[in-house]
């Protein structure tokens, strides 16, 4: 953690900068006014003479201060309209004022939450502008050495609001969730040779199993009995073998309903086998397990906040190279389910390791419903860029409850279509099933879902996350500092927290 945060009636001593959140318009609130008045009216002046900040949301100005007032820098910072400001656009004002504040080099910031300042409580308004700050200080150092290795001490944030445990109970469940983005972060950061399959499974013990998760590990030997030849189709052309591992939270021991399920693909790299990537941006396939990073940060929030519900989370872990015991085109493999898939190209093997997952998690627990989460297709990159999660779902009522908590957090999801043309393009005229889809390349992303539609049973709530544009950014967003980013934690614990979790 690279910050501080603590709530207090009144500023405290010894801060080097005050931040003021102003609203369009140029309004500013009661502690605004009385460092105006100490500072001789000089806020107030800039506010009215300054063509180049208005209060917009995101904007921001650095003062110096004359006269007698208290701090020497206040960093004006714009939220837009007033009437307009809800949870997640003070989520996202918190991570803007956190870049703010870290550009001006300041080290103790009080930040003051005026009330009555919109239609949000001044402690919910306080508790997501410290979530926004720290799910934007996110940073991923462990690999720096020297000066510049993140051992810096951290920045602290003082925010004044007037019901300060109010907003610490809040904050200290949106900051459990924000540990589980974190690691999910960690994991897509981390280099490939330090996420090996079996090095990703003993990480998860060690940092779930205190938790409280229940863990459970199979190797390529459990599986090879099992017959789960699809994943471990994708892992033969590795020296790194795969594993599945299965997660159980049970937060609700006195619950018969069965257990809500989480399935993630995690490819650790993805040269694409045989059918070998291009060279250039392959750097980046070490974030093919964003999925099942997802599915482990999820896991963690739940354990941290000791969510009151029942969840199984399941990853399959592969290590997709080229040798020669790699899977070739044209080889037919047997999944666990007992299909038989006729392997055309082996960069689409995402698919193959979520079809073993899938199987068994219906088979062992019979859950209420399953999302799955994976990096899987680059058509869904073309189809909806960076900005959208493509989500496939065969329940309208899931679908419902998916998209409310993805509009609660801010994560953007748009339904994608099903349909039975896109099952019948995944059958296979000399296997059950093949791989890749009759008509080549098009509507990649449907036909990619209508391939795990064939592993989902009748009547079975289901939906897939196809989250290719959204695991991974190149570029600083609000509370997303670039590169892996977390994506569908704080989704699929809303989503939970929602609708599968004793109130």
């Amino acid at each position: 953690m690279t910050l501080a945060i603590s709530f207090s009636k009144t500023p405290r001593k010894g801060s080097d900068a005050a931040i003021l959140p102003v609203f369009e318009g140029g309004k500013l609130g009661a502690f605004g006014k009385k460092l105006d008045e100490a500072a001789n009216g000089y806020i107030a002046k800039v506010l009215k003479t300054n063509p180049s900040f208005s209060g917009k949301n995101g904007e921001s100005l650095t003062l110096t201060l004359p006269g007698k007032a208290s701090f020497s820098q206040v960093i004006l910072a714009g939220l837009g309209k007033a009437a307009k400001l809800n949870a997640v656009q003070a989520e996202d004002a918190g991570g803007k004022i956190y870049a703010a504040a870290e550009k001006s080099g300041a080290k103790h910031i009080t930040l003051v939450v005026d009330e009555d300042a919109s239609n949000l409580k001044a402690g919910e308004i306080a508790a997501r502008f410290a979530a926004g700050l720290q799910l934007r200080s996110y940073k991923f150092t462990k690999y720096k050495t020297g000066k510049k290795s993140g051992k810096a001490k951290p920045v602290k944030f003082d925010i004044v609001v007037s019901k300060p445990a109010d907003a610490e109970k809040t904050f200290a469940r949106l900051s459990a969730v924000t540990e589980g983005v974190f690691f999910a972060r960690d994991l897509v950061n981390e280099p490939p040779n330090e996420v090996i399959p079996e090095l990703f499974a003993r990480r998860i013990v060690k940092e779930l199993k205190p938790l409280g998760v229940e863990i459970e590990i199979l190797d390529e030997k459990k599986m090879a009995k099992l017959g789960m030849g699809a994943i471990l189709a994708v892992g033969m052309g590795s020296d790194n073998l795969p594993r599945m591992v299965i997660m159980r939270w049970n937060g609700d021991k006195s619950s018969k309903e069965k257990p809500f399920a989480l399935v993630g693909k995690g490819v650790t790299f993805d040269t694409g086998g045989i059918s070998i990537k291009p060279a250039a941006g392959m750097e980046e396939m070490k974030m093919d397990m964003a999925g099942a990073a997802a599915v482990i940060g999820t896991m963690m929030a739940l354990a941290r906040r000791k969510a009151k519900t029942n969840v199984i989370g399941i990853v399959g872990l592969a290590e997709n190279m080229v040798s020669g015991h790699a899977t070739r085109p044209s080889d037919i493999i047997t999944s666990y389910a007992g299909k038989t898939i006729e392997v055309l190209n082996t960069d689409a093997e995402g698919r193959l390791v979520l079809a073993d997952c899938l199987t068994y998690v219906q088979e062992k627990y019979k859950p209420r419903a399953i999302i799955n989460l994976a990096t899987l297709t680059g058509a869904m990159m073309i189809a909806l860029g960076y900005e959208y999660c493509g989500t496939f779902c065969n329940d309208n009522a899931l679908w419902s409850d998916i998209e409310k908590a993805g509009r609660e957090t801010g994560e953007k999801l748009w339904r994608m279509p099903l349909d039975e043309v896109w099952k019948r393009e995944m059958e296979s005229p000399v296997a059950d099933l093949q791989n890749l889809a009759k008509s080549g390349r098009f509507a990649g992303g449907c036909t990619a879902a209508g391939f795990l539609e064939h592993f989902i049973d009748k009547g079975m709530p289901w939906a897939h996350m196809d989250i290719a544009g959204t695991a991974w950014i190149k570029a600083d967003r609000a509370t997303v500092p670039k590169y892996g980013t977390g994506f569908g934690v704080r989704t699929l614990d809303r989503l939970i927290a929602n609708n599968f979790e004793k109130k």
